[in-house]
C-alpha cells in the first residue's frame, strides 16, 4: 500500500524553524519527484517546493525561496523540507505528494501531476 505521511509540525515563533518530514510507504521517495505544498486558512493550496528524481535538482515558490530547503534522505526513504525564518503568514497545513514523472518541471507545482499524497501537518507560527 503507497502511502505517505507528513510529521513534524508544530507551533513555532516568528524567526524560528522547523523541518518537516515525508516518510513513505510501498515505493522509494527516490523514485519519484517529491513536492511540498500548504493550504493557508481560507486559502487555496499552493506548492512551495519540488525535488526532481531525475537531476535531484530543488525547485522553490518565490515566497519560500532562500529560506526553506528540500532534501532527501535515501536510506530513510524520507523528504525533508527545512523550513527558516518563518512567518507568520507560513500558518498552515503541510502537504507531501509524490509524482512518478518529474513533476517539477512543470512551473506553478501542478497538483494534478501528483498521485500520493500524505494527510498533512499543521504548522503555526505565532508570538
Amino acid at each position: 500500500q503507497v502511502q505517505l505521511v507528513e510529521s513534524g509540525g508544530g507551533l513555532v515563533q516568528p524567526g524560528g524553524s522547523l523541518r518537516l518530514s515525508c516518510a513513505a510507504s510501498g515505493f522509494l521517495l527516490n523514485a519519484n519527484a517529491i513536492g511540498w505544498f500548504r493550504q493557508a486558512p481560507g486559502k487555496e493550496r499552493e506548492g512551495i517546493a519540488c525535488l526532481s528524481n531525475t537531476n535531484n535538482s530543488a525547485y522553490y515558490n518565490d515566497s519560500v525561496k532562500g529560506r526553506f530547503a528540500i532534501f532527501r534522505d535515501n536510506a530513510g526513504n524520507l523528504v525533508y523540507l527545512r523550513m527558516n525564518n518563518l512567518r507568520p503568514e507560513a500558518t498552515a497545513v503541510y502537504y507531501c505528494a509524490a509524482a512518478t514523472l518529474d513533476a517539477c518541471f512543470y512551473t506553478g507545482f501542478p497538483e494534478a501531476e501528483y498521485g500520493s499524497w500524505g494527510q498533512g501537518t499543521q504548522v503555526t507560527v505565532s508570538s
